[in-house]
């Protein structure tokens, strides 16, 4: 059964902001909290945190099981193009995972000139700029055209608060950031992946607008895709059948993501800068039911809620994995 708004509501005060898990070390990035099992093995929970112009801006009730179930769907659906560091799910907001030593570059593919943000194609675009990334953009463009190709436009990874800035393909050799044969790798792979999301999407009547993917090396070398994949935290998707008309009449597409939360905030003149402004708790029940339809039409699952408060049933799930940690010290940091 569809959770209701109100049943969302209900779960606000409680969805997930932290978590404190027995594991010997820990560590909270803008959205997962990691917690290395071994010299071989990562706990990654997705929490319900939402980021957006590099910031913590709220919680949302099951925003993280939509991603964590999401990714770990995807992460089936392209394993044959690359490896990835994805093992089993215990709970729905958890993934055990390969240890991998993340590249300090995010890899996005944008397939449209589009964006809000400082480091989007059209934000800069619409600046006067027309060499972005590194490639030369004619005159003429108009906001969500697509591109003739889809397009990686590289950035650094900004530490916890600080924005992540731009890079071009080139940079990411010449700066060290990774070796070419490595970079060519990623790069290929990061195209492939893309153009098996925009083609899942299209089956589910939307359009994988662009995305953003982080690439790791196993300890045996292994280069893997990690964290996750096309959920609506690292990807813009646009409903496919109203795109064409809108785009025609200057209308913006119909936002399937969570681009409409990043719009809320650029309304109040909110693009990352200082504290941000509160929002009403509508936006995030909105969110929610935004997150809960777009796993069920990519996935063609219904979405099965799993038990709030999350920290008691993570205990649950996750007795025999935290009966083995009890005493051991990991060798290394996640």
């Amino acid at each position: 059964m569809r959770l209701t708004a109100e049943q969302i509501r209900a779960a606000l005060p409680y969805a997930l902001n932290e978590t404190h898990l027995p594991f010997p070390h820990q560590r909270a990035g803008k959205v997962r909290d990691a917690y290395a099992l071994d010299d071989e093995k990562i706990l990654f929970v997705t929490t319900d945190r939402l980021s957006a112009f590099d910031r913590i801006l709220a919680c949302v009730p099951y925003k993280g099981q939509v991603l964590n179930q999401l990714a770990a769907w995807w992460f089936e659906q392209t394993r044959d193009i690359i490896q990835n560091h994805a093992l089993s799910v215990p709970d729905p907001n958890v993934l055990i995972a390969r240890a991998a030593e993340p590249f300090r570059v995010e890899v996005v593919v944008r397939g449209y000139i589009t964006g809000v943000t400082t480091t989007a194609l059209w934000y800069r675009y619409a600046l006067g700029e027309r060499e972005i990334y590194g490639y030369r953009f004619p005159e003429g463009l108009k906001k969500n055209q697509a591109l003739p190709q889809p397009l990686i436009t590289p950035t650094t990874k900004g530490a916890q608060g600080a924005h992540d800035e731009r890079l071009t393909s080139a940079q990411v050799v010449s700066e060290n950031f990774l070796d070419a044969p490595t970079w060519h790798r990623v790069m290929e792979a990061a195209l492939d992946v893309f153009q098996r999301g925009q083609e899942i999407a299209k089956r589910a009547g939307l359009i994988l607008v662009d995305t953003k993917y982080e690439f790791g090396r196993a300890r045996d070398g292994t280069i893997l895709l990690i964290d996750e994949v096309h959920t609506p935290d690292s990807s813009r998707f646009w409903k496919a059948d109203s795109y064409a008309a809108r785009f025609e009449n200057g209308a913006e597409p119909e936002n399937f993501d969570k681009e409409f939360v990043r719009l809320a905030y650029a309304q109040k003149n909110y693009r990352g800068d200082g504290a941000p402004p509160k929002l009403p708790d509508a936006l995030w029940i909105q969110a929610s039911e935004r997150y809960i339809t777009i796993y069920e039409m990519l996935t063609g699952k219904t979405f099965d809620a799993g038990e709030y408060p999350i920290e008691p049933r993570l205990i649950s799930n996750l007795q025999s994995l935290i009966g083995q940690a009890q005493g051991i010290i990991p060798t290394r940091h996640v």
